[in-house]
C-alpha cells in the first residue's frame, strides 16, 4: 500500500529544500588575485626561501578562507529549518516571507530587531524572513539569505502545513 499524504512517513519522505551559499566565481578570482599580489609584494625579487614562501602560505590560506565563507548550508527537512548549525522546528514558524534585495535591505536596516537571528551573505541578493511564533523564545524572526527565496519560503510553509 502506498503512503498517503496524511501518513507521517510520507511527510518525512517528501523532498525538502537544500541550498549552499557558495561564493560566485568572480569572488574566488578576486580573492586569489589579491593574495597573489600580496605574495608578489612580499617576494620583491628575493631569492631562496623568501622567493616561494609567500605564495606557498598566502594562496592556500586564501583558498581555505574563501571556502569557509561559502560553507553555509540551508535545508528544510525532517520538519526542521536548518541554517548552518542552527535548527528551527517548523512548528514554531508563523510565516515565511520571500524578500528581494530591497526587502532584505529594509528588514536588516535601521528598524531591524536586535534579537533577530540573521545569516546573510552580501553576494546573495535574496532572503527569507521567517516570522516565529514561540512564546518561550525572544527571537522574533530569522532572516536567511537565499538565491531562491520564493522556493525556500514555499518549502518552509509546505513543511509547516504538512506537519
Amino acid at each position: 500500500m502506498a503512503p498517503t499524504s496524511s501518513d507521517p512517513a510520507a511527510v518525512a519522505a517528501r523532498p525538502g529544500y537544500a541550498e549552499r551559499l557558495t561564493l560566485p566565481w568572480w569572488l574566488w578570482l578576486a580573492g586569489l588575485a589579491a593574495a597573489g599580489l600580496l605574495a608578489t609584494e612580499l617576494w620583491l625579487g628575493s631569492t631562496g626561501l623568501r622567493a616561494w614562501l609567500p605564495y606557498a602560505v598566502l594562496l592556500p590560506l586564501t583558498a581555505i578562507g574563501l571556502g569557509w565563507l561559502g560553507r553555509i548550508r540551508i535545508a528544510v527537512r525532517d520538519r526542521e529549518l536548518l541554517v548552518d548549525d542552527a535548527c528551527l522546528p517548523i512548528r514554531y514558524v508563523a510565516d515565511a516571507i520571500p524578500l528581494d534585495a530591497e526587502g532584505r535591505r529594509e528588514v536588516l536596516g535601521v528598524g531591524a530587531d536586535p534579537l533577530a537571528f540573521v545569516v546573510q551573505r552580501p553576494w546573495v541578493s535574496g532572503a527569507v524572513q521567517v516570522v516565529l511564533d514561540d512564546p518561550a523564545d525572544p527571537t522574533p524572526y530569522w532572516v536567511v539569505s537565499s538565491r531562491h527565496p520564493v522556493r525556500l519560503a514555499e518549502a518552509i510553509l509546505a513543511a509547516r502545513d504538512g506537519a
